[in-house]
């Protein structure tokens, strides 16, 4: 046994002088050849001890040595000879990794940065204060003119942004110049000269086709170093943007794109930005699908702030449409066999087609482009598109011309394009949200983050039916007109037995309809009648005494700490 135990002591030396001449010709030890550190995961190195060479044979070790550098060979010959090492020879030898040589330059890569964002959300709940602070981290690439662009969501409700360029390591503070909410694309600017020093802003490619490589780049979660990603164009069609709650052209790519990739560019073969990754599909039955703002998308967000001097938004036309696939209707409208178009069902009261569209005229062009029955137009070689695609190409204000077919007549019409007027609003826009408060009612205006934050994410299924209903179907018969509900109730004597009213609409005060909060806060404020009535939906009222209840309001603000009876926009 103590013979045994010398010969592996022996073996393990030599191994060890091994590890040292290779360690004086090339100044580090070659760990992944011969295991030399010590791993814990690893229960051979455990036993082995911190320094122990992996256990094998001399003739192994002279072996992969040899493959791996003819120069370590040398090196054990000379120490055999007793000859010294010649002093230089690592730095003369070009087989001598540098990282300035294996590092691939990608000039593109370099306007990549990564934005650092803190954000303060409002709170709906309480809307006369906002949530703590959280921050976040996304991607963003440099164009011309100093700027840079990125994903509104990634600096949506932002009190700081910062931007870090590739490689270096300082932050530098941004300004948000633009937010475009539909288009989910975020515009910001650096003061500082130095950010833009050494780098090249990128430029703009065509849109790719299906089957086009795609490259996305960006600072997903799990490392501070830029990440890629390769895919192809698996799929080109109107997306619905999740964060603008609109339908525009969008990429399907099978690249991955996760959390921290928004706002990170998407590079062809050419090394030209095609577009932008903003979101991707996240289910069990589905694996890489991500999608991309393209190039068109992004032209249209660029030249609407360069136009209006800020984000004005995409246009619509403003109908809801209805297929003309089936003969027979098409027979009972007045349409000729070779005539295709789709038939209008409702309008818009705020949209400008309004005054000059009715409904059943059966869309037969726009702009000069023949529609489809299924509402879909030529797009390119092979490939067809809805054609609100058409309607999203145009900017807020310009005319497009409408043929239609109107009792067995075709008409033309020049229809003014602006932008959509919800009744229930998609976004706040970075505004705080809008309250009045009176004898411990609380009454607010609904928009989609509102009921995103009362009912969670699945706000579509959880959300009253009647509050559903409206936001779904019901249209905004004016430019200013809201659904207000009471929110809730801050229980005080005056207001036993409502206190159960939650989220319920508010249409009338004192037998006057409620068009938006602004009014219903100023009916309040005037009222001198010894009651004030409140109809709210589902039969319900609600009846005050009016000097009670204005008396016993300020108590009620300062027992729950609440600053103002109203938001300031409802004081203007």
């Amino acid at each position: 046994m103590g013979e045994n135990k010398r010969k592996r002591g022996r073996k393990t030396k030599i191994a060890e002088d091994e590890i040292a001449a290779e360690e004086e010709c090339n100044g580090k030890a070659t760990t992944s050849i011969t295991g030399g550190t010590s791993d814990p995961s690893n229960p051979d190195n455990s036993r082995r001890g911190p320094g122990r060479p992996k256990k094998t044979n001399r003739k192994e070790n002279s072996q992969l040595n040899i493959v791996a550098s003819p120069e370590r060979r040398s090196s054990r010959l000379a120490q055999q000879n007793g000859d010294s090492e010649p002093q230089g020879l690592v730095a003369e030898s070009p087989l001598t990794p540098k990282w300035e040589n294996v590092v691939k330059v990608v000039p593109s890569m370099d306007a990549v940065v990564k934005v650092f964002c803190v954000h303060t959300e409002p709170n709906f709940s309480l809307p006369w204060q906002r949530k703590r602070q959280y921050s976040s981290s996304s991607s963003g690439f440099i164009i011309a003119g100093r700027r840079v662009l990125t994903n509104a969501h990634s600096v949506e409700h932002h009190t700081q942004v910062k931007l870090k360029k590739r490689g270096s390591d300082t932050k530098y503070l941004a300004t948000v110049l633009a937010i475009g909410t539909e288009c989910d694309i975020a515009m910001l600017t650096v003061s500082d000269d130095e950010f833009w020093d050494g780098v090249s802003p990128l430029e703009f490619g065509d849109l790719p086709a299906l089957q086009d490589a795609v490259t996305v780049v960006g600072y997903p979660i799990g490392g501070d170093t830029i990440s890629v990603t390769s895919g192809v164009v698996s799929r080109i069609e109107i997306l619905s943007y999740v964060h603008g709650s609109t339908e525009l052209l969008g990429l399907q790519i099978d690249a991955a794109i996760n959390s921290g990739n928004s706002g990170g560019p998407a590079f062809n073969d050419k090394g030209q930005c095609v577009g932008i990754a903003f979101q991707s599909l996240k289910n069990e039955d589905v694996e890489n699908i991500g999608y991309v703002i393209p190039t068109p998308v992004i032209q249209h967000f660029i030249h609407d702030y360069e136009r209006n001097g800020s984000y004005t938004g995409f246009p619509i036309l403003g109908v809801e449409w209805q297929k003309m696939e089936n003969p027979d209707l098409r027979m009972s409208v007045g349409m000729e066999p070779d005539q295709k178009g789709v038939r209008i069902r409702r309008i818009e009261p705020t949209a400008a087609g309004s005054r000059v569209l009715k409904p059943s005229d059966v869309i037969l062009s726009f702009d000069g482009v023949n529609i489809a029955n299924d509402g879909t137009v030529p797009f390119r070689h092979g490939e067809r598109i809805g054609f609100s695609y058409l309607v999203s190409q145009k900017y807020t204000g310009d005319t497009a011309l409408v043929k239609v077919l109107r009792d067995s007549k075709m008409l033309e019409f020049n229809v003014k394009l602006s932008t959509h007027k919800r009744l229930i609003s998609a976004h706040i826009k970075g505004r705080p949200p809008s309250y009045y408060i009176i004898a411990g009612f609380v009454f607010t205006s609904v928009s989609v983050p509102y009921l995103r934050s009362e009912y969670g994410k699945d706000y579509e299924f959880d959300a009253p039916v009647k509050l559903l209903d409206k936001h779904l179907h019901a249209m905004a018969q004016s430019v200013d007109e809201q659904l207000v509900v009471v929110s809730q109730v801050l229980v005080a004597d005056i207001n036993i037995g409502y206190e159960d009213i939650v989220n319920t609409q508010v249409l009338a005060f004192n037998n006057k309809p409620v068009k938006n909060l602004k009014s219903l806060a100023s009916m309040v404020e005037s009222c001198d009648d010894e009651y004030m009535k409140f109809d709210l939906e589902y039969e319900q009222i609600v009846v005050l005494k009016t000097s009670t209840a204005k008396a016993t309001t300020s108590d009620i603000l300062t027992t729950h700490c609440i600053p103002s009876a109203m938001s300031d926009d409802l004081r203007t």
